[in-house]
């Protein structure tokens, strides 16, 4: 099983992840001979390896049932152990874009935390691009580095135990970085060792922060190292429920020729030409319309339904700034 790639088949050992429903997902690792509860009962690991991925999977006893899917960046971030708060997809989609990243990249991250990021940047720079993350925390480097070992990822990323606020990046490759991403608490302690390890014809730096005040500071350390293109962006989410509505249908009059519009224009009478009685040619009188409702056959309002797109009240997400900059010195 790998983050980079599709597979058919399940197989021992392979992390895969349950679909419960829209709002509920779990990762869950195969170990033959192990059996894992979920809400709509148990499922044998033995029952699942061999699978197809995609498949529908009745639980013991058929209470229920659940998809079970291959695992990718995105379903990851949404289903991973929480180590420290993570990057979402709005904010991990633009800083791919706004860094560049693409096969071959050499991309250097300070704060891998749970890995959220550290998984799409491996799969966009794959197969010849290489991303070295650093984190301070030793137990939460323990892990990741486990998981990228799990996830076939290791050949791609190296995970390094070091506190690059005090320490820089000590790096020693052939090429200099073609990208930097930050996620720490005091970026602008750590953009000098970051203009160190960048190439100096166009590298990019990205930094993310969740308070403005830090974003002050970090642009202010970017404009006097020589960074340009110094920009922050916000990303939020707003999503829409689709409901079914009825609306009344459109009044607009009666149709009718230039000819005659002319002649009510001049009429002197009080009431408004598109409410006074008219006779058709064949001297049938027609009833007065009412622009307020819509008069059918037996006197009945007449409705029509559509599909509409309503925004909800309240937006998920979180405050969360990005802020990009360019390096031409």
């Amino acid at each position: 099983m790998s983050f980079l790639g599709y597979k058919d088949v399940i197989e021992d050992g392979d992390t895969i992840i349950v679909f419960l429903g829209h709002e509920s997902m779990m990762p869950l690792k195969m170990v033959l001979g192990n059996t894992t509860q979920t809400r709509y009962g148990a499922l044998r690991h033995s029952e699942l390896i061999g699978k197809r991925y995609g498949s529908k999977v009745s639980t013991l006893g058929g209470k229920g049932w659940v998809y079970v899917l291959h695992p990718t960046p995105e379903l990851w971030t949404v289903n991973l152990p929480h180590r420290t708060q993570v990057l979402y997809f709005p904010d991990i989609s633009l800083l791919t874009f706004e860094l560049e990243l693409k096969p071959g990249s050499i991309v250097v991250e300070a704060g891998t935390g749970s890995g959220s990021v550290s998984h799409s940047i491996a799969r966009t720079i794959a197969p010849s691009g290489h991303l070295y993350t650093f984190e301070f925390h030793e137990q939460r480097a323990e892990k990741a580095s486990e998981e990228f070992v799990e996830h076939n990822l290791s050949d791609i990323v190296t995970v390094t135990h070091r506190d690059v606020s005090t320490d820089g990046f000590l790096l020693d490759v052939d090429y200099k970085a073609d990208a930097v991403f930050l996620d720490l608490p005091s970026p602008w302690n750590v953009i000098p060792h970051a203009k160190k390890v960048l190439k100096t014809r166009g590298g990019r730096i990205c930094s993310f922060s969740p308070c403005i005040e830090q974003v002050q500071r970090a642009c202010v350390e970017l404009d006097a190292l020589g960074f340009t293109d110094i920009k922050t962006v916000e990303c939020l989410i707003r999503n829409y429920d689709v409901k079914t509505i009825n609306l009344p249908l459109p009044n607009i009059g009666e149709p009718r020729s230039l000819e005659e519009d002319s002649k009510s224009s001049h009429t002197g009478s009080g009431e408004p030409a598109e409410k006074r009685a008219r006779t058709e040619d064949n001297g049938t009188k027609v009833p007065k319309v009412d622009s307020g409702s819509q008069v059918e056959d037996g006197g009945k309002e007449s409705n029509y339904t559509r599909k509409c797109a309503v925004p909800q009240r309240e937006m998920p997400g979180h405050t969360g700034f990005l802020t990009f900059a360019s390096l031409y010195t």
